[in-house]
């Protein structure tokens, strides 16, 4: 996977925040602002997620529909999409 360095990085930081939001609860910090440090780490994972996904669907999948496994590429995009709307 081309973009390993920044997705780890992106994982370090999302890593610290979990840190921190446990922190954040072991202090009994306001509610909201848990909330709100919670609802970031959600959309970095979000964020990690679309890096990866771009990475497969611009390689892997490209790969196999040109080796001729088409359907297993269609297969994996529905699960992939059917996983992201929940």
């Amino acid at each position: 996977m081309k973009a390993d360095n920044t997705i780890a990085r992106r994982l370090k930081i999302i890593e610290g925040q979990v840190r921190g939001l446990r922190d954040m609860i072991e202090k009994g910090t306001y509610c909201i602002d848990v909330i709100t440090q919670s609802s970031a780490v959600k959309q970095g994972l979000s964020n990690v997620e679309d890096m990866i996904l771009q990475e497969h669907l611009s390689t892997c999948v490209v790969k196999q529909i040109q080796s001729g496994s088409a359907k297993k590429a269609v297969g994996e995009i529905l699960k992939v999409y059917k996983l992201k709307r929940k």
